[in-house]
């Protein structure tokens, strides 16, 4: 499921979550980024329902004042004791039941905030990442979805158990290598903002041909899942061609019988004849494609 946050017409991206973590919480995370946006800024939803009273509770607050004035009042007119207080217990359970029950929005906000707190660090949003890895960090997730939605990887032509384990893996630590790149980089243009000295300059250059290197590392991994999604889609396409040409060769009678009754079977039917021969190619081409894919994913797994 993609999830646009973060606004702007940037990448649309989703969470990055951790694949250790529990896939409930993982889930929830990755439905609302932008709630996991608004925590990252700052906000912080039981903070807020601690700073004022609910409307409810308030009205309670001021309904058992009243009651309890009655109460004093009917003792003090010999009302039965045990009538008074199966009263007060019962509406002792109304309150908390008011006071206790969360509205929807605030449940899910605070349930999602102690995800939150008790995640952090697993899981990754779009202000986690400048501008350059939110680009690349795109392209991971689109080629992640393009193989795991693939119908070669659905019917189990490839190793779709290892793909749906390996992949979001792999998602993982090419995020949380550019989230740290991008950390290091705004820190860099805060260090040497303001102009360099030769002495400076002398001494920053090789940090940043560190940080080019280590983009260069990780686009070098991004690119591995890129071919790996390209090989994947040959064998789609392959997959496609394949099935057409075999449905059509399922009618070829069809067409020789009225090939032979209208007397064209001299013009016609060495075209028709290649139509085995190209079912045949295809095949040839989806086992390939195939065994490709493989290859391609033996690489990306190291």
């Amino acid at each position: 499921m993609w999830v646009v946050f973060g606004g702007g017409s940037g990448p649309v991206l989703r969470v990055v979550v951790d694949p250790e973590v529990p896939a409930e919480a993982a889930n929830l995370m990755r439905r609302n980024g932008p709630l996991l946006s608004r925590f990252h800024r700052g906000w912080n939803p039981e903070a807020r329902d601690n700073a004022r009273i609910p409307g409810p509770v308030a009205g309670v607050f001021g309904l058992t004042v009243a009651l309890a004035g009655v109460t004093f009042i009917a003792v003090g007119a010999g009302a039965a004791p045990l009538f008074l207080l199966v009263g007060m217990e019962l509406f002792a359970m109304a309150v908390l039941y008011v006071v206790r029950r969360p509205t929807p929005a605030d449940s899910l906000e605070r349930v999602l905030y102690r995800h939150a707190q008790q995640w952090r660090g697993r899981f990754l949003v779009l202000e986690d990442f400048d501008p350059p890895s939110r680009h690349l960090l795109g392209r991971v997730q689109q080629a992640i979805d393009q193989v795991l939605r693939s119908r070669v990887n659905t019917m189990g032509l490839l190793d779709s158990v290892r793909n749906s384990v390996m992949l979001p893996a792999e998602e993982w630590e090419i995020a949380r290598l550019l989230a740290k790149l991008s950390a290091l980089r705004l820190r860099h243009r805060g260090l040497v903002r303001g102009g360099r000295t030769p002495e400076v300059a002398a001494a920053v250059e090789p940090l940043e041909r560190a940080l080019a290197a280590s983009e260069a590392a990780v686009v070098a991994r991004v690119e591995a899942l890129e071919r790996y999604a390209a090989h994947v889609a040959e064998a789609e396409r392959a997959m496609l061609s394949h099935h057409q040409i075999e449905a059509l060769r399922a009618h070829l009678p069809e067409y020789e019988q009225l090939v032979a009754e209208a007397g064209a079977g001299r013009f016609m039917a060495p075209e028709i004849g290649h139509l085995a021969q190209d079912a045949d190619r295809l095949r040839r081409a989806l086992d390939e494609s195939i065994r490709s894919a493989h290859e391609a994913f033996r690489y990306l797994d190291g």
